[in-house]
């Protein structure tokens, strides 16, 4: 019975494909629009801000598609092997860290988007309140990410590590 409990780990190299699938998808969709948007850049009768729109665009397709590596990435690190030879900035030990990585991306694709409405927004009472939702989501991001790496959590030993860094991992 442990034998299969412990096999059953490779199931999640299934979304971990299809993330990265999802994520290599994302990256053609975004260039062939980073592409169009040059294009754009060189007509003359092209507004800039249209064209700064469709930059920003495609910014938020290549954000979306690094999403979807990191998690692909992070599932098959976490769940498969965890030896894959990755830069240190994406190795992931925990799904403490693999949130973390997340969160980042998150805050970077809100960013993006504001900065598109910011760009594109023609009332300015929606575009604030855009704005305000967006603070507020990010400030609670990072609430949660603060939260939940500084509590502390006992690791397998029995002793607090507020790091995540314990020698067990």
């Amino acid at each position: 019975m442990r034998r299969i409990i412990e096999t059953t780990r490779y199931v999640v190299v299934l979304p971990s494909l299809g993330a990265l699938f999802g994520g290599l998808i994302l990256i053609i969709i975004g260039l062939w629009d980073m592409g169009a948007a040059a294009l754009k850049l060189v007509q003359p009768n092209v507004d800039l801000k249209e064209s700064v729109v469709s930059v920003l665009a495609a910014v938020d397709t290549l954000l979306l598609a690094t999403v979807l590596l990191v998690i692909g990435y992070g599932l098959y690190e976490l769940f498969v092997d965890e030896d894959l030879q990755l830069p240190a900035w994406l190795q992931i030990h925990s799904l403490d860290d693999l949130k973390g990585k997340l969160i980042g991306v998150v805050v970077a694709v809100i960013a993006v988007v504001f900065l598109g409405e910011l760009v594109e927004g023609s009332d300015a009472g929606a575009t604030m309140m855009i704005g305000i939702g967006a603070g507020a989501l990010v400030l609670a991001l990072a609430a949660f990410s603060y939260a939940t790496r500084a509590s502390g959590k006992p690791d397998k030993g029995g002793s607090a590590d507020p790091t995540g860094t314990s020698a067990d991992k």
